[in-house]
């Protein structure tokens, strides 16, 4: 009895081992101040050790009750999980018990709050074996691009690892644009220049960066088949509250170019 047991336990082992990774699975990540962070990895095929991308989403969350993760995050995902790399979204507000915060001005979780989750990411993923620890980037939207330009300028870098470089799609760059803002690793902004929600003036400003503007492309310009369309939001550049969304099929096709080009580099 005790060598079949033994046999069989050897054969389930065999069996497991031998089972592919999940290509996609919610994770938790233990983030700062006891904060359990909902995570969607992306993994692709084969063993790694993998590059590995934190990947933060904007004002609207990952995602929404009818559709857990946007046309945005999936295009994303799948194209940099085809091209290689293991990619973590931290979702910030719903593990917070939180839902959009597009329309709100006084918000709970701010950009620096937010750069803590992209730290924590950071350094969960360094303890991975299937990840190159030296080959981790960021990337962000919006609210999410802002959070990117906080953290590369944040003396409290994540714990025994950093990001090897990072691109912002679109950041609200006002507040950074007051202080003294240093990156302490390569920052790549990609903007809109029609963009009336989070304006790419004051990101033209800061020093040490590295700005690509594209014409006639407005907020959400990388969205997937997004027509444009106009919103309400708490914020806007001329204090009506209404923005302007929506594809710009050029400035995708070369953002995207961009930011793989930066990424594989890395």
């Amino acid at each position: 009895m005790r060598s079949s047991s033994i046999v069989a336990t050897a054969l389930t082992a065999m069996t497991l081992s031998a089972m592919p990774a999940r290509a996609e699975e919610w994770v938790s990540i233990p983030g700062r101040g006891g904060v359990a962070l909902k995570a969607l990895m992306l993994k692709p095929a084969g063993a790694g050790p993998f590059p590995a991308i934190v990947a933060l989403h904007g004002c609207g969350g990952l995602g929404s009750p009818r559709e857990p993760v946007s046309a945005r995050h999936r295009d994303w995902g799948a194209r940099l999980q085809a091209a290689g790399f293991l990619v973590v979204f931290p979702e910030s507000f719903a593990s917070r018990g939180l839902g959009s915060q597009c329309n709100v001005r006084d918000r709970d979780v701010r950009s620096k709050d937010r750069a803590y989750d992209a730290f924590a990411t950071a350094e969960w993923l360094a303890t991975r074996p299937d990840v190159h620890r030296n080959r981790i980037g960021l990337l962000g939207w919006s609210n999410g691009g802002t959070t990117v330009l906080s953290a590369a300028r944040d003396i409290r870098r994540p714990r025994g690892v950093d990001f090897r470089t990072a691109v912002a799609f679109y950041p609200g760059c006002r507040t950074m644009a007051k202080q003294d803002f240093r990156p302490r690793i390569p920052v790549t902004i990609l903007h809109g220049l029609a963009d009336n929600w989070t304006p790419a003036a004051p990101c033209q400003s800061l020093p040490g960066v590295t700005f690509v503007g594209y014409p006639d492309a407005h907020h959400d310009f990388d969205y997937p088949n997004m027509p444009l369309r106009t919103r309400k939001a708490a914020f806007s550049a001329d204090g009506s509250g209404v923005v302007t969304i929506g594809t710009n099929p050029a400035a995708r096709d070369a953002a995207i170019s961009r930011a793989m080009g930066i990424f594989r580099g890395m």
